[in-house]
């Protein structure tokens, strides 16, 4: 009886979150023209964090001297902007180029 409780617990469930994401990534596939758009507003999301990350793990160097408050902001905003614009701009760029790659496959 054990064996059984473990097994609709554990197995079956899974079994339906499978299916689940089967019929998802199908409905996607069938949705979409062959392109899939990447998020640009996401991508600048996660670069401004990535920017944020690496500036603040390069602040904390043990060979630079301490920096001010305001040092330390300027950095991790500047940073946390150049990535995000650069994340964004990539992601556009893939956009376009799949877009333009799509478009010519098509003819």
């Amino acid at each position: 009886m054990a064996l059984r409780t473990w097994l609709a617990l554990t197995l079956v469930p899974a079994a339906r979150k499978e299916a689940a994401m089967i019929r998802f990534y199908r409905r996607q596939s069938d949705d979409d023209a062959g392109v899939t758009v990447w998020n640009t507003g996401r991508a600048m999301f996660y670069g401004a964090g990535l920017g944020g990350a690496a500036a603040a793990v390069k602040l904390m160097a043990p060979w630079s001297e301490p920096h001010t408050l305001a040092a330390i902001a300027e950095e991790i905003v500047g940073a946390a902007l150049a990535f995000a614009l650069l994340c964004g701009v990539a992601a556009a760029l893939r956009n376009f180029i799949a877009r333009r790659l799509d478009s010519r496959e098509i003819r």
